[in-house]
């Protein structure tokens, strides 16, 4: 089944509009029509030759019985508002396929917007609902979602913004929610009861101008009669507030008025009218519904009670971004740029509220589809196993990149000194020198001058060896999805000072390869047998050649090893002795004679004790893979 389009339905409680997003596309999403009109106002009328009406239609068709406005509410089981939601989606579904604006059936994946406020259980309800309309693959998403992509995608938010906090502030016609984005995470703030509406203000007007109309009982006992006469007398109300808000500078003068119109018949009209000072007496005035304070009143407690949430939690929004309609309303605007005032936060108000939701939720069901796909192709390129076993062929290399800086340690640290100690007679016997240099020895493999040496041996290791292989098969994946090569990369490799601190590659290749080297160098007995050979080999049996065999062996028969054992446990060289025998020069040829051999010791010690590197592979493995699924995330944003 191939997806070709994804939906974007913005049913809103005042206006609906809808958009389209090619699947295999990265074109911005497109507005479609109903009716021929991009916006439409939310209404569904009854017509009884015509059949269901919606938007416009439903306003201005004659003949029309029924008329319902503003219903987009939370589902519950009223019978009359599930139909009515049933019938207007379905209608506006239908239009658009004859229209053949749209593919429809299973090539089109169908996503409607709901406020972020509602719980999970509401989105679940309210997608049934819709689902009964026969859209196939409809699903719900909250509208803050659809208001973040289409800020993100438009180029409206810069990729570090993206990563850090974004409060959106979504102010439409039945509520007023406010969603913390923070690493991609919604977070809807949930301030209890939300009636926060802009329609709020429109019945306001509705009240006013009924209540000052000279056939006031007269329009009652039609509204009562006839509801959609009401429900146009109210979108009348509506228009003239968005009349006014988009022209303030016009209605200042108390003589001058933004208006709205509608006619009840020939000798009844409904004329709703607003200036300064009626709007700032009605954004004042009580109201019951918001527990008898008024619209501004709340609008302020809400944007407050939000910045002290996020004030609690120590998080200052980078950016606070507006959208509905409402959010045109200049005042909401300085509300919220008084309250959020701290230089770092950004007021962005979006400049085409009544499309951004439509066009967010297109981008969101396409976003969804490709990144699943781009997930999938990651996880199939990088399982643990597979991941094991990159790391294993490339282990013996790692222990090559060992063996020589932990020799050079080794011998600087000490074995030069225990032999220096030695040969200033701090130390008697041969046996005394070995258990001194393994001391020694110990020391400096368990301190931070040696653990910094393998980290950066492990750091280099898998930067040149596993670091490449890596991007090799993520620099495909990242090309075709549009977004860059360094989203899959390690770039600064695997040291945690300069990855990202949620990755845990570093601190796990790290800390484990220290132990693990530590552990077979020393507890292997690899330590041991290297020191017994520089002891035994270069430098006891020169001492037979100057004491003799038999002067040391005392009359024993002793075989070659033996004498050698004789010596390092018995002869205590005298000091004059000494600084001939073993001077700085001497000390420095065993060191150089030695390393090679230190170094091959080193790399068959580690070798042979795979197992122990078993382990180091799992760990490293399963890491790596829990460290490109955060990756992942943080990538999967980037595409469009």
């Amino acid at each position: 089944m191939e997806i070709l389009e994804t939906i974007g339905f913005d049913l809103g409680h005042g206006e609906t509009s809808v958009a389209k997003a090619l699947a295999d596309s990265i074109e911005p999403p497109q507005m479609l029509e109903i009716n021929n009109k991009k916006n439409q106002i939310t209404a569904l009328a009854w017509h009884p030759k015509l059949g269901y009406l919606v938007g416009e239609q439903a306003l201005i068709q004659a003949g029309v019985t029924q008329l319902k406005i503003s219903f987009k509410q939370k589902p519950n089981n009223d019978p009359d508002y599930r139909e009515t939601m049933r019938t207007y989606i379905a209608t506006c579904y239908r239009l658009l396929k004859e229209s053949r604006q749209i593919e429809g059936t299973e090539n089109s994946r169908f996503y409607v917007g709901c406020p972020s406020g509602w719980s999970s259980r509401d989105r679940e309800e309210y997608q049934k609902l819709l689902q009964e309309a026969n859209i196939p693959f409809l699903n719900v998403i909250p509208e803050s979602r659809a208001a973040f992509m289409q800020a993100k995608e438009a180029g409206k938010l810069e990729y570090e913004k993206l990563k850090s906090s974004v409060l959106i502030i979504d102010i439409g016609s039945s509520t007023t929610d406010f969603t913390l984005v923070k690493s991609f995470h919604e977070v809807p703030l949930d301030f209890g009861s939300n009636a926060l509406g802009a329609s709020l203000i429109d019945k306001a007007i509705f009240a006013r101008t009924l209540a000052q109309h000279e056939q006031k009982a007269l329009l009652e006992k039609v509204f009562t009669q006839y509801p959609h006469h009401q429900a146009r007398c109210e979108l009348a109300c509506r228009k003239a507030k968005e009349d006014y808000f988009s022209n303030e500078q016009v209605y200042g003068d108390d003589n001058s008025f933004a208006r709205g119109f509608e006619s009840i018949n020939e000798q009844i009209y409904f004329i709703p009218k607003v200036n300064q000072s009626l709007i700032k007496e009605i954004l004042n005035q009580k109201m019951t519904v918001l527990g008898q304070k008024s619209w501004l009143e709340s609008f302020r407690a809400a944007v407050g009670e939000a910045k002290k949430q996020l004030d609690e939690q120590n998080i200052v929004p980078k950016l606070v971004l507006m959208t509905g309609g409402a959010s045109r309303m200049k005042f909401t605007q300085q509300i919220c740029q008084e309250i959020f005032a701290a230089p770092e936060t950004i007021l962005r108000p979006d400049p085409e509220p009544e499309r951004c939701i439509a066009l967010g939720l297109a981008r969101v069901g396409r976003w969804d589809l490709r990144a699943e796909a781009f997930k999938q192709e990651v996880n199939q390129l990088f399982s643990e196993k597979l991941l094991q076993e990159q790391i294993e062929t490339a282990i013996p290399e790692l222990i090559v990149w060992m063996s020589e800086p932990l020799a050079d340690g080794l011998i600087k640290d000490a074995v030069k000194p225990a032999l220096k100690d030695w040969q200033k007679n701090k130390i008697k016997t041969f046996a005394d020198l070995e258990d001194s240099m393994k001391r020694q020895a110990e020391q400096w493999l368990t301190s931070d001058r040696a653990q910094q040496i393998i980290n950066q041996q492990c750091i280099g290791w898998f930067n040149e060896k596993i670091q490449p292989d890596l991007a090799a098969k993520t620099d495909p994946i990242c090309r075709k999805y549009q977004i860059p090569r360094s989203s899959l990369r390690f770039e600064e490799g695997i040291d945690p000072v300069l990855v990202n601190p949620e990755l845990p590659v570093g601190d796990a290749i790290l800390a484990d390869t220290v132990g693990l080297f530590v552990n077979v160098v020393i507890g292997g007995g690899t330590l041991a047998s290297i020191i017994t050979l520089i002891v035994t080999g270069h430098l006891t049996w020169p001492i037979v050649l100057i004491y003799g065999a038999s002067a040391i062996a005392a009359g024993m028969e002793l075989n070659r090893q033996g004498v050698k054992e004789a010596i390092k446990a018995n002869v205590n060289v005298p000091g004059w002795v000494r600084s001939n025998l073993l001077d700085d020069s001497k000390i420095d040829r065993v060191a150089e004679q030695i390393k090679p051999e230190l170094e091959k010791a080193l790399q068959e010690q580690l070798n042979a004790n795979q197992e122990a590197f078993d382990a180091l592979v799992e760990k490293v493995a399963r890491s790596l893979q829990q460290a490109l699924s955060t990756k992942v995330q943080e990538a999967i944003i980037l595409i469009q």
